[in-house]
């Protein structure tokens, strides 16, 4: 479409005789020629102007006229910049001088090359051909992955701007300009302006070069290629976080249908061959080979359109003021509340696209530190595996196989060194249980990644008994080593000799002696107790004074070191055959008059099964959420051998049956990921006791869902999938032993009745 002009506005008019001088002097025109000027009609904030004389073409942009806010229009700053992009090649106008002179034209100005070419201002592209579209708004986002693709120090730029902290600034700088600019108080932008200085990204330290303001309409297409032949308006330009330049330009496809600050810019939704937020993210990430998530786009897209509403606001205080550059400024003051009510919305909405809709939302930083686990994952950890499985196949029979192999510990110094340690844990990562619900997936990926970030069990339980539970001293004794990865522990509450479904049936003994405890009794099934690591175990005993009142109240748990003497590791025991080395074993482990301080029992006497309530809550929520982690890697394997093998003629996908399975497969692994998330939602709403329904599905789901899809897996790889090729025996041992595991399904079916009949017994009450 052609650029649009008018005649200069009366508040923007200066000596054309003056200008036409200054630029024979600075041989652009000759003495003799005569300059035609008009104004383009877009421009909101430096008026733009086309100057024209016989010989050549040019645009002038200058400050407005008039009292200006602080640190804006800051021309001078836009032909810096040009000029370097100009140099390395990147498509803007060239820029020609810089006149700090105000004698000239009255205020400061610069001047470039008029560029020849289409500038779309509606970015609806209402008579572009779908295909067309399409190929623009491709063209745009890989002329925005170059520019973020660019070295500062090469441009000679290093300077520009204040590079990290980007996002905080930004908050701050269109907070500080909005209210400048407001002609009324709008709680609607105080309340997203504290929202997004609450939610800052955690990693805000990446640095490139930033347009701010980078819109379809600030490109100018090729006259008949879908090409950008130059980027302008370079005002907001600065360095810091590229994605915000990402997030700017996404905007529109966020927009409301209901919802038009212009004729031109309105709501992209339902408009034929305009790609989808996720294909341009895509292209996009591509095109700059960063990896593809980006999670904490809801956070850029609402600053985005926080900026919008700050710009808005600017707009209508200079048509106040009598100095606007366009002349619908005045509509810009009844943009600014819709705009915030829009960013809050967004801001509390999952934003990775109009069609990928979560229940379920992650903080801001819970988005952040989920796509470093899943970088650290793909780019060390999954790499990892076969030399893991190396490791423990040449020590199967050996006493080697109890201690973790090198190449975890060095994982596990540099998942620290990255910050991702003790994630589980609430009061020391800063994340809610359902931030942790989708990196417990995540790591769910690979059987020993909960180690390498010490996530995992039994020690993150026995962490969280410390933590909530534990004495100063036990905290410092015990809590602090294991936080920092010094030592393991085990849990030890399962009982050969008795039906240990019902936990109330433990016998082993605790008995006090004045200043300490004597322990007497078995347990098995005392996961990592074989590594060398393992210090201390906390064992849950029958009290010797119970309260004889409280069925719940005859035992207690109590701190033991590893290393007390009558500790004793009678063997390994074995699930489907293996001893389970790399978790370190699940031992039967017999304490033979063990005496330690009465001083080592959390909390108090006969207080175990209320720390047992608030210990399995949130441990019960990472064992399924890691089992959804493992269904995913099941069903991969499945796809993979189903689109492989042949049978009677076809591909075994082919066959109805095993794409059924397929289909049956991923079924259920999205209803129990979101039964899952709800339980978490409701660990961190309402408590563990409010929970206990939620938790008891989410745990008999997750371990049958696990069962079945690995079982299919196995189907489809016959003799292969039982054999240790293929990791699907392995898997499939651990999600079978999750059903009998903190409490056979059994046990948690009649939790769930009994919670359920007390419920609608409740409704009906209520009703009467």
């Amino acid at each position: 479409m052609e650029e649009l002009t008018t005649p200069v506005r009366q508040q923007h008019k200066f000596s054309i005789d003056r200008l036409q001088r200054y630029l024979s002097v600075k041989a652009l025109v000759s003495n003799n020629e005569t300059l035609a000027v008009r104004q383009y009609s877009a421009g909101q904030s430096n008026p733009t102007f086309l100057i024209q004389a016989p010989s050549n073409s040019y645009v002038l942009r200058k400050k407005p006229p008039g009292e200006l806010l602080p640190g804006a229009h800051q021309v001078g700053r836009e032909y810096r910049v040009q000029k370097a992009l100009f140099s390395a090649g990147f498509p803007v106008p060239r820029p020609l001088l810089h006149c700090t002179d105000v004698e000239v034209i009255g205020t400061e100005f610069y001047l470039m090359e008029h560029v020849k070419g289409r500038i779309f201002r509606d970015l609806r592209l209402p008579g572009v051909s779908p295909a067309e579209r399409t190929a623009l708004y491709v063209a745009a986002v890989e002329v925005l992955a170059k520019l973020h693709s660019l070295d500062l120090a090469s441009l000679n730029l290093e300077g520009y701007g204040r590079g990290a902290g980007y996002c905080k600034r930004q908050v701050s700088t269109w907070t500080k300009q909005y209210k400048a600019a407001a002609h009324r108080d709008i709680p609607a932008m105080n309340q997203l302006s504290e929202w997004l200085m609450k939610n800052l990204p955690a990693n805000d330290n990446e640095v490139t070069l930033v347009h701010g303001d980078f819109r379809l309409d600030n490109l100018i297409f090729h006259p008949t290629e879908a090409r950008v032949i130059a980027v302008l308006d370079w005002e907001l330009s600065t360095t810091g976080q590229p994605l915000a330049d990402l997030a700017y330009f996404l905007m529109p496809h966020y927009w409301p249908i209901s919802l038009t600050i212009v004729s031109t810019m309105g709501s992209l939704k339902g408009i034929e061959g305009i790609p989808s937020i996720s294909d341009l993210t895509s292209i996009y990430c591509r095109c700059r080979g960063i990896p593809s998530a980006l999670p904490e786009l809801n956070f850029y897209v609402a600053l985005s359109v926080f900026k919008m509403a700050g710009i808005a606001q600017g707009i209508y205080a200079r048509h106040l003021l009598g100095n606007a550059s366009a002349p619908k400024a005045a509509h810009f003051g009844q943009c600014v509340e819709p705009l915030a009510k829009v960013a809050l919305q967004l801001a509390q909405s999952s934003l990775t696209g109009p069609t990928e809709h979560r229940l379920f939302l992650q903080t801001a930083k819970g988005q952040a530190v989920l796509q470093e686990v899943k970088d650290f994952m793909s780019q060390k950890v999954l790499p990892a595996q076969e030399k893991v499985a190396e490791y423990y196949s040449k020590n199967a029979q050996s006493p080697q196989r109890w201690y973790t192999p090198k190449i975890i510990e060095d994982l596990k110094m540099k998942a620290k060194e990255a910050g991702l340690w003790n994630l589980f844990l609430p009061a020391v990562s800063g994340l809610s249980q359902l931030d942790y619900a989708y990196i417990a997936e995540e790591t769910g990926h690979c059987l020993f990644a909960p180690e390498v970030f010490n996530c995992q069990a039994p020690d993150t339980g026995n962490m969280e008994v410390l933590h909530m539970f534990g004495s100063e001293e036990q905290k410092r004794k015990w809590l602090d080593p294991l936080l920092r990865g010094e030592i393991r522990s085990c849990f030890c509450m399962t009982e050969p000799d008795v039906a240990s479904s019902d936990a109330t049936n433990m016998e082993c003994t605790l008995r006090r002696n004045q200043e300490n405890c004597v322990i007497n009794g078995k347990k098995w099934w005392t996961s990592g107790a074989g590594n060398p690591q393992c210090k201390v175990a906390i064992v849950m005993c029958r009290s010797s004074s119970p309260d004889v009142n409280n069925r719940h109240g005859h035992h207690s748990m109590i701190l033991v070191p590893m290393d007390t003497p009558g500790v004793k590791l009678v063997r390994p025991l074995t699930v489907f055959g293996q001893d389970d080395a790399i978790h370190g074993g699940h031992f039967e482990v017999h304490f033979e008059n063990v005496c330690v301080p009465a001083s080592n029992i959390i909390l108090g006497e006969g207080r175990g099964f209320e720390i047992a309530q608030g210990r399995l809550g949130p441990g019960r929520l990472h064992h399924c959420m890691r089992a959804i982690g493992l269904a995913e890697v099941a069903l991969e394997l499945l796809c993979q051998r189903a689109a492989t093998r042949r049978t009677f003629g076809k591909k075994l996908y082919q066959h109805e049956v095993v794409a059924h399975w397929i289909a049956e497969c991923r079924l259920m692994i999205e209803q129990t990921r979101l039964l899952t998330l709800h339980a978490a939602h409701a660990l961190d709403t309402v408590g563990n006791q409010a929970a206990r329904k939620q938790i008891a599905m989410i745990k008999v789901a997750a371990a049958r869902m696990a069962c079945k899809v690995v079982d299919c897996a196995i189907q489809v790889y016959g003799g292969a999938g039982i054999s240790n090729d293929f990791p699907l025996a392995q898997m499939y041992s651990y999600a079978r032993t999750l059903r009998i595991a903190d409490g056979p399904d059994e046990v948690h079916l009649s939790t769930i009745a009994h919670l359920e009949l007390r419920d609608q017994l409740k409704k009906a009450q209520s009703k009467l």
